[in-house]
This record gives C-alpha cells, sequence and structure tokens, in this order.
C-alpha cells in the first residue's frame, strides 16, 4: 500500500468523517500509553501477520557465490563415470550456449567418492564429509532450473526474480511481509565472506522499489560490525538522541504532508542506526559463545570467515532477526587453476563450509530453532556434465557454468529431512523428474514463511510487482 494514496484518501471529507472518532480514541490512547510516537511514524518494520500459519519463522540463505560442482557434490551419476572421456552427444549440445566452452567438449564423471547417507539414503560425496552427520537433516533438489548461465544476472534472478537491476530481494520482500521480532536490530541482515561481494553487487540484497528501509544492511564479522554507525567525535549518546528527535520532528512534519513512503523511512532508519549502536556490536560478538560452541563452527573471533558468519547468523536469528543471507565467494570452479579444480581445490573450499554449516544444524536443533528455521544452502546455476573447454588438455578438472540442471540444500523451517526431491537424466544434462524452476523455490519459499507468493504484492509505476512476477508455483513434494 502506497502512503501517498492514503495522505490523498484522508483529504475527503467522507474519510475523516468516517475516521475521525477512531482517530482521536487512538490518539488519546497513545497518550496514555506515552509511546510518544505519532502516526505517521509507526515502525514500517514492526512484527505483522502472514497470510496463514508459517512453518519458518526466519531465514538463513547461504549462497555460495560462483556456483558449486552440484555432479561432485550432491547429484551422482554413475553412467556419467562410466562414459567419461567420451565425445558429448550432439543432442545436448545443438542450439546451446556456454561461457567458456565451444566445438565438443569430453563427458566428465566426478573424480569424488559417493556413498548414501542415512536413513533417507541421501547421496554425497567425500568432498563434504561433515554434511554426512547431518544427512537426515537434508532436504535435496536435484532438478533445479534457470534461465540464466552468467553470474549476475543468474543471482539476480534467484534473489529479486528478475536478471536485471531494480526489483527487491527475497530478504526485503520477507522483511516487507513480515516485519522484524526485534526493534533494536534490522529485520534483514547480509554477512560477506571470501572479501568479493556478491555477483549481482547490493541489488542481489537491495530494496529495489519497495521503501529503502527493507534492504538488506551489511554487516561485518571483523572490525566494526556497522560502518558509519558510531557517533560522530565530539557528539555524544545524549546530544545524539537530542539531534535524533529534531530530525524526527521535521520528518512527520513531511511525511504529514506528503505522505512519501521514504520519510517515513527516514525516521525508522534514524532510531533504529540508534538502537543499533548498543545492540549490534553485542549480538555480533562471538566470544560471548562456548569454547565448544566455537570450535564446532571451526570459527575464530575476529577473523572475517564463512564459519563466523555462520555462527553470527545462529545469534541474529537467536535475537529475532528475520532474514541472514551469507555471501561466500571462490565456488566458481572452472578448473583453471589448482584452487578451482574438482579435486585438491574443491576438498579445500568444502572444508570451509561444510562444517560449519553442520554445525549450524545441529546448533539450531541444540537450542530448539531448527524447526522453525528454513536453511537454504546453493549457487546461482549448475555446472557441465562436461569438462571446461580451457581445460581439455589439463591435468585439472573443471566446469563450465550451467543452467539447465543442477542441485540446491534445504534444511529445517517446514522441509522434508533426509530427503531428495527430482532427478536429472543418467548424464545430468536434463532434468527428468520435477523440475524446480528459480521461481517455484521464491514460491516455496514465500509459503514456508506464511505467503500466497501471488498475494504478496507492491504497487510500482501502476503495477503490482511480485518475487515471483508471473510464475512460480509452490514445491508441495518437499513440504514436511
Amino acid at each position: 500500500m502506497d502512503p501517498r494514496l492514503e495522505i490523498l484518501r484522508t483529504k475527503t471529507r467522507r474519510h475523516f468523517l468516517q475516521q475521525s472518532a477512531a482517530g482521536i480514541g487512538g490518539i488519546a490512547l497513545s497518550a496514555l500509553m506515552n509511546d510518544g510516537a505519532s502516526a505517521t511514524s509507526a515502525d514500517p518494520l514492526s512484527p505483522r501477520q502472514p497470510h496463514f500459519p508459517a512453518k519458518a519463522k526466519q531465514i538463513i540463505y547461504l549462497h555460495l557465490t560462483g556456483s558449486p560442482p552440484h555432479l561432485d557434490l550432491f547429484d551422482y551419476k554413475p553412467e556419467l563415470v562410466k562414459h567419461s572421456d567420451q565425445d558429448c552427444p550432439n543432442e545436448f549440445l545443438e542450439g546451446q550456449r556456454f561461457a567458456f566452452t565451444s566445438g565438443v567438449p569430453k563427458l566428465m564423471g566426478t573424480p569424488r567418492q559417493f556413498k548414501q547417507y542415512g536413513e533417507g539414503g541421501v547421496w554425497l560425496s567425500d568432498a563434504v564429509p561433515n554434511f554426512h552427520g547431518v544427512a537426515d537433516d537434508l532436504c535435496v533438489i536435484n532438478s533445479m532450473n534457470t534461465d540464466q548461465f552468467n553470474h549476475a544476472p543468474a543471482e539476480l534472478l534467484v534473489y529479486t526474480g528478475s536478471p536485471r537491476s531494480g526489483r527487491p530481494s527475497l530478504g526485503a520482500w520477507a522483511t516487507y511481509g513480515l516485519g522484524t521480532e526485534n526493534a533494536n536490530l534490522p529485520g534483514f541482515v547480509v554477512l560477506i565472506s571470501s572479501g568479493v561481494q556478491p555477483n549481482g553487487g547490493k541489488n542481489s540484497f537491495g530494496s529495489g522499489f519497495l521503501p529503502s528501509v527493507y534492504q538488506g544492511v551489511q554487516c561485518r564479522s571483523k572490525g566494526d560490525p556497522v560502518l558509519y554507525a558510531s557517533d560522530p567525535q565530539g557528539m555524544d549518546r545524549e546530544l545524539r538522541r537530542k539531534s535524533l528527535d529534531a530530525l524526527r520532528d521535521l520528518n512527520e512534519l513531511q511525511a504529514n504532508e506528503l505522505g512519501h513512503p521514504e520519510t517515513l523511512t527516514r525516521i525508522a532508519q534514524y532510531e533504529l542506526a540508534f538502537r543499533m549502536q548498543t545492540s549490534v556490536p553485542e549480538v555480533m560478538n562471538i566470544n560471548d559463545e562456548s569454547q565448544h560452541t566455537i570450535e564446532s563452527y571451526g570459527a575464530k573471533p575476529g577473523d572475517s570467515s564463512f564459519a563466523n558468519n555462520c555462527l553470527l547468523a545462529r545469534r541474529l536469528v537467536e535475537n529475532g532477526v528475520r532474514y541472514v543471507q551469507l555471501f561466500d565467494w571462490g565456488w566458481d570452479f572452472h578448473g583453471t587453476g589448482e584452487g578451482t579444480g574438482l579435486t585438491s581445490g574443491l576438498t579445500d573450499k568444502c572444508a570451509t563450509m561444510d562444517k560449519p554449516i553442520a554445525a549450524l544444524i545441529n546448533d539450531l536443533k541444540e537450542r530448539g530453532m531448527f524447526e522453525e528455521t528454513l536453511i537454504i544452502i546453493g549457487g546461482e546455476f549448475g555446472r557441465t556434465p562436461f569438462r571446461e573447454g580451457r581445460t581439455a588438455a589439463s591435468a585439472l578438472l573443471g566446469r563450465d557454468h550451467y543452467p539447465d540442471c543442477y542441485s540446491m540444500v534445504l534444511a529445517g523451517g517446514g522441509v522434508k529431512g533426509g530427503f531428495t526431491y527430482g532427478e536429472s537424466d543418467e548424464l545430468g544434462f536434463r532434468v527428468a523428474r520435477d523440475k524446480v524452476h528459480i521461481h517455484d523455490l521464491q514460491a516455496t519459499i514465500m509459503h514456508l514463511l506464511g505467503f500466497d507468493h501471488e498475494r504478496l504484492t507492491y504497487r510500482f509505476q501502476g503495477r503490482d510487482y511480485r518475487l515471483t512476477d508471473v510464475h512460480g508455483k509452490v514445491v508441495h513434494g518437499i513440504l514436511a
């Protein structure tokens, strides 16, 4: 709902007569309660109810930027291993475009060892040994499909429903729909490891045309948690409070006159920043954790690492943050160097990822939070079942970008555990059963949060927009 339209409605005589009694009563009640807030300064992040009872109260999304090689982690293809080093059949190449491969590439079976784990018999490779112990908590989707094969547009499609910039991100939609449970912390927090911003830039966690109060707040696990939140030199907390009070009064005058949503956002953000000065450093301090917990994640206080960020993610959702987004760069396994090869390179990179994720799952279970926290793990697309073109003659093994079929992993928050959904064909080129498009995944995430994805909309430029655009259906087969 656009506040500017609401302001215009209040200019009519009929609306005034209809609402004045309730309005006067509301003002009186506000005064009695001494909350000091006017109608225009209502917090846009205050908790709200979804369309129906939710399975998940909060989300932790772990994005492996660059996209991990799913055929070497989750989707075992013995037939591909059998036909390794043979020419790729033309039927899989005709009409296809690849980022770095041309001509006729060689099929490549995985060099990793696979086994089935847990009561559900989930196939996992030796590259993720810590996942073996939590196999019965994992929901592996092996039939994911996307429209994009380059990093930035594919990532934007995952998070905003469009391969182009300008749409609100998944986290922004979640906080727009639900608000937050802790007024002293942002509703949507972003943590970045490996020193690289996401491929889609800040658009991957931006608010698009939603009010900017719903965009992700990037926090750091090393140094000041939030840049520019500290008081300037020479200003103490009391003076800061007086300054903000004066700004609030001016902004409320403008909000009453124009009703622009960004004015309300400005009020809310100034107030939140003031509260964050004390609340954020406290929640971002992992020194408060037991040594056992820190070691289980592989975290190191003072570091900026994926392990630290996984532990921080648990602390944030435990303190009422609605949506936590982690971006971890370094999953673009082309095999053009030792670090991006499928043997030692993949082993080393997975060692930074699977231990903290397994610890996060176990930690949430121990605290009774697993069933209400949806964990999502994956990249923006998949990797080819054949060798990357530039490394055809190399001893290193790598895979090119591939959108047609790949894997993602979910856990907790209302999805089945120890379960594999969907299937690719015997060589891993196409979805053979139960295709899940990115829009379907988005619709399912919204469903788990208690929303009908077709009804959670925002009017912009004369049209009602939603996360899933005009697509998407809930994947009921993965729901617990």
